[in-house]
């Protein structure tokens, strides 16, 4: 293009910097706009006392050579950049339930196989759950890089369906059906309400392959800003776009930190479709989508643990942990004061290529902004000893049962710290401090949908909660709204191109 589109990106996670990276590629001016110090959203990490820690992206999954994810990180020039470990590929997955341990290999046939070693009368019925699992993820288009701008071919039925219905349909072993949803704390499903697809997904992705970040979910942000700055544009810190400046028609600048004013020809929000809405006190968006959009459920926070061990003396876990305390993953976010936490998601940080032994870890449960939100008014850091005294029960609560599971770990924890959803409304800008963003309803069908189009025409959406969360899903959002820009068909043929 002879004079370059200016596209200003808010907001600096996946969804925004991978945006930009097929932007600015593409030959559009890209500036991203990110209000914190740190670049990255959930892919930052943070260091205490010289160790670090992950605070989202812990690990992800069909990144095995020519499978989807490592085309995608080709095609975004961060392959180079990232050095990735794998997890068991007998076991990447393992699931506790009533005092019982349950592998996930990788691969159709191995986890057919293993899961009947379990469950002998099932095999039949786990054929046919996995060409479920399979029908729906190959109908996705990023899945066969088909020329297509959502995900809609996927059969309606699947979206529409809820996982523990279409499940308990194939599998009759109550106790198997309650294993293939293990590992549910990946999408804070619930019963009843989230749909089999995004079951499916989150199956397939990580059944081809599992893997977490060498040294750090964090050198993805650093590399895919470099590819923006590389390609002519930047990526900003301690910029808060306080407010979208529109006319009567589109859209023609961003506030910066309430003073600065940068014009644009178009804007890309990466934040919580809330929190950009927040932005806009204009006209042009309508009460009944404001509405809308500010009444979709979200999902549910998390508490997390973060672990630093004392040198050399924990093993590292080369696979992910799901711990319950009940008979059953489901409604764990429904617990009291005396049942939490009903279970638990339990992963090692991998600093270097084949650790022998772990440096830090993590645990998670899920936790209610109900919870914490009395300390929500005061700022990080100055909400009082009430708040610091409520995380350290919790804290020992939850490692109290991370005991149970594994005998002997607590000995070998030299410091923790510790996270609530306040902590992921701080810094991610998530609504109600969820993990996951917005949550799929099967109840409320396409109201629970956003489009990356916002009715300023100039003005659209990226990341997680266009598509959905975890890696895998924000780069599907990423290609949907760069496709209004670039068009599916392009993005796909570059991305095969890349991988030539």
């Amino acid at each position: 293009m002879s004079e370059k589109k200016k596209v200003i990106i808010i907001g600096s996670g996946l969804g925004g910097l991978s945006t930009g990276v097929i932007l600015a590629k593409n030959g559009y001016q890209v500036t991203v706009l990110e209000q914190g110090v740190q670049i990255g959203g959930c892919l930052q990490c943070f260091f205490r006392q010289g160790a670090k820690f992950e605070t989202g992206m812990h690990f992800i999954g069909s990144a095995g050579k020519g499978q989807t994810l490592d085309k995608m990180m080709k095609y975004l020039e961060i392959d180079k950049d990232v050095q990735l470990s794998q997890l068991d590929t007998t076991g990447y997955d393992v699931v506790a339930l009533n005092g019982k341990r349950y592998k996930f290999p990788n691969g159709r046939e191995a986890f057919i196989s293993q899961m009947t070693e379990y469950f002998p009368n099932q095999h039949d019925n786990l054929e046919r759950y996995f060409d479920l699992v399979e029908k729906v993820s190959n109908a996705s288009s990023l899945h066969s890089l088909k020329e297509a701008e959502t995900d809609s071919m996927v059969s309606p039925e699947y979206q529409l369906r809820s996982i523990n219905e279409v499940i308990d349909e194939v599998i009759t072993d109550s106790t198997l059906a309650k294993v293939l949803v293990g590992n549910l704390p990946l999408y804070a499903a619930e019963k009843d309400k989230t749909p089999f697809a995004t079951h499916a997904f989150i199956m397939d992705f990580y059944n081809k392959s599992a893997f977490r970040f060498q040294g750090g979910s964090d050198f993805v942000a650093k590399s895919l800003a470099a590819t923006i700055q590389r390609y002519g544009g930047e990526v900003l810190t301690r910029k808060k776009v306080t407010r979208i400046i529109c006319d009567d028609v589109h859209a023609v600048a961003v506030k910066i930190n309430g003073k600065e004013q940068m014009s644009c020809d178009y804007i890309i929000s990466d934040a919580h479709p809330i929190r950009t809405l927040e932005l806009i006190d204009n006209k042009l968006i309508r009460p009944a989508f404001r509405k809308r959009i500010n009444t979709i459920p979200q999902t549910v926070g998390g508490f997390v643990v973060y672990l630093r061990f004392k040198e050399n003396k924990v093993p590292y876990q080369n696979y992910n942990y799901y711990g319950y305390q009940g008979d059953t993953p489901w409604d764990c976010e429904k617990y009291t004061e005396a049942t939490w936490p009903k279970g638990f998601l339990y992963m090692h940080f991998c600093q270097e290529e084949h650790p022998k032994f772990a440096s830090t870890g993590v645990v998670l449960s899920y936790m209610q902004m109900k919870d914490v939100e009395k300390w929500g008014k005061n700022a990080t850091g100055r909400r009082g000893q009430d708040y610091e005294d409520f995380k350290r029960k919790k804290a020992e609560k939850l490692l109290d049962v991370l005991e149970q599971h594994f005998p002997g770990v607590r000995e070998q924890i030299q410091q923790y710290y510790t996270s609530t959803p306040l902590t992921y409304l701080d810094y991610t800008g998530t609504a109600e401090g969820s993990m996951y963003g917005n949550a799929k309803d099967i109840n409320m069908g396409a109201a629970c949908r956003v489009p990356q189009r916002t009715r300023i025409p100039n003005v659209y959406l990226t990341g997680q909660n266009i598509n959905s969360h975890g890696m895998l899903g924000v780069l599907v959002g990423t290609i949907v709204t760069c496709s209004e820009f670039l068009t599916a068909k392009t993005i796909y043929t570059q991305i095969k191109g890349a991988n030539e």
